[in-house]
């Protein structure tokens, strides 16, 4: 895999990654972060392994992009790091504060709207019922409420979501407002989704130089 030698140095340091046998492939999870930590450069493994990433967030249902519990992250026996080398510590999950790292910078949106049940609402009402996926201290993986008009600005990074700026009358006169003033920002659903009903998956990671890379998933 065209990775920089040191991600992958790092990460074989700090939790022996991909120490089953020699004779086997890389359990697909072990090459997805493998090729996360190096932003998925052009490798036909690598390749592999971002399809397997994308297809898992590719509904239904949306499951999580990354799964270590599928991937053999102990220690093996009598390893022994090299000289100088800082101590090797795993947490409850069995992963390193660098393996951690990596899982846990990536932010994943499920986003689904639909039409406001009431037919007099307003227009530009619509229903919001958007899931964020966290990992877990013990590993594990869970989708807990979100907002997509809330969430962050690289949601509407997507041709179907836009950002429209919020405003509020900072001068009224007896004709009206003579000054209007930008009060903050939210995401809302574009032109791509018809009758208020839509559905993106938004996917940002991290790799090993700290940079952002963000995937979406439209449908």
């Amino acid at each position: 895999m065209s990775i920089s030698r040191a991600a992958l140095a790092g990460l074989a340091l700090g939790a022996a990654l991909l120490h089953s046998p020699p004779a086997r492939a890389y359990p697909i999870d072990c090459a997805i972060l493998l090729c996360l930590a190096g932003g998925f450069p052009a490798s036909a493994e690598c390749m592999a392994a971002k399809a397997t990433m994308i297809r898992r967030i590719t509904p239904w249902p949306v499951t999580p992009p990354l799964q270590l519990w599928n991937c053999p992250l102990g220690l093996p026996a009598g390893f022994v790091p090299p000289p100088g080398s800082p101590e090797v510590r795993l947490g409850p999950d069995g992963l390193t504060d660098e393996v951690r790292g990596y899982r846990d910078a990536i932010e994943i949106y499920h986003i689904r709207t639909s039409p406001p049940m009431d037919r007099e609402a307003p227009p530009g009402s619509w229903r919001d019922h958007t899931q964020r996926g966290v990992y877990l201290e013990d590993g594990s993986h869970r989708w807990v409420r979100a907002s997509l008009r809330h969430g962050p600005e690289w949601l509407a990074g997507s041709d179907r979501i836009r950002r429209v700026p919020i405003r509020v009358c900072a001068r009224e006169t007896d004709n009206g407002c003579w000054e209007w003033r930008v009060s903050h920002y939210e995401n809302w659903p574009g032109g791509g989704f018809w009758g208020g009903y839509g559905r993106v998956v938004a996917i940002r990671y991290e790799d090993h130089e700290g940079r952002k890379h963000t995937e979406f998933v439209n449908y």
